[in-house]
């Protein structure tokens, strides 16, 4: 293939690239700092992801995470919301610096500002979704969604093990009910009620990965005085009942 004319930039820059490495290219995403980069097929499993990635979710190298998808490395729910947006996103839209709350794999609970574009083959087709996430404390974007919600999820995570009324937690953020179901909803997706449940269920995912408490004993640790109603939830939440979970954590 003959080198094209200075003149014509675009040609020149499709010359410079049919000789270029792709995998040599993907892994200059290495270099950005606070900022996950991900690369999914149509069946959302994950095809490249970057060095923040892998260390987000623990993950000691990209072949160990090749092929697997969000259900293998994040909560149910989470995982859940994730392969959701990768359908929207495979049938042609976009998101675009959503705000998203996320658990951490060491139980911390962060903003992120995440963006989902769909993967197009030179044919035109959707052959997949790629993506990025940055933290919004690590961003210079400062957002008014995050002020309005910072009390009320502060408490949350302080008080999760304890009863808490909706009525009460308004009070704390300084707005009625409504306005904080309103701002819940619009910013987590999610009403506060079942922000606390995802707080108490990730603490009860973390104490029976790591101890051998009974199950009633880290329903209680965990705000959830009914046993039962906290298994069904886990259940519902994890896709299997907490003893199950439990034996899973110890396997080798």
């Amino acid at each position: 293939m003959l080198e094209p004319s200075r003149a014509d930039g675009q040609q020149m820059a499709d010359y410079f690239f049919s000789q270029t490495n792709i995998h040599q290219l993907l892994h200059t995403f290495d270099m950005l700092p606070h900022t996950l980069i991900w690369i999914k097929d149509r069946a959302s499993r994950i095809m490249f992801a970057n060095r923040c990635f892998l260390h987000q979710y623990g993950v000691s190298g990209l072949a160990d995470l090749i092929g697997k998808c969000d259900t293998d490395f994040s909560p149910r729910a989470i995982a859940r919301q994730f392969i959701e947006d990768d359908c929207k996103v495979l049938a042609g839209k976009q998101v675009e610096e959503r705000l998203e709350l996320n658990i951490l794999r060491t139980g911390e609970i962060c903003w992120f500002l995440t963006s989902k574009h769909p993967l197009l083959a030179d044919s035109g087709d959707i052959i997949g979704t790629y993506g990025l996430s940055r933290r919004l404390e690590k961003s210079s974007i400062s957002l008014a969604a995050v002020r309005q919600l910072e009390l009320s999820i502060d408490y949350i995570r302080s008080h999760f093990c304890e009863e808490i009324e909706i009525a009460a937690l308004a009070r704390v953020s300084c707005l009625s009910v409504s306005a904080l179901e309103r701002r819940f909803k619009k910013y987590l997706h999610k009403s506060p009620k079942q922000f606390v449940n995802e707080i108490r269920l990730e603490h009860a995912r973390r104490l029976l990965a790591d101890g051998s408490e009974p199950i009633a004993d880290i329903a209680m640790a965990s705000g959830f005085a009914d046993p039962s109603y906290f298994t069904r939830l886990f259940s519902r939440y994890f896709g299997c009942p907490p003893t199950h979970y439990r034996r899973l954590q110890e396997e080798p």
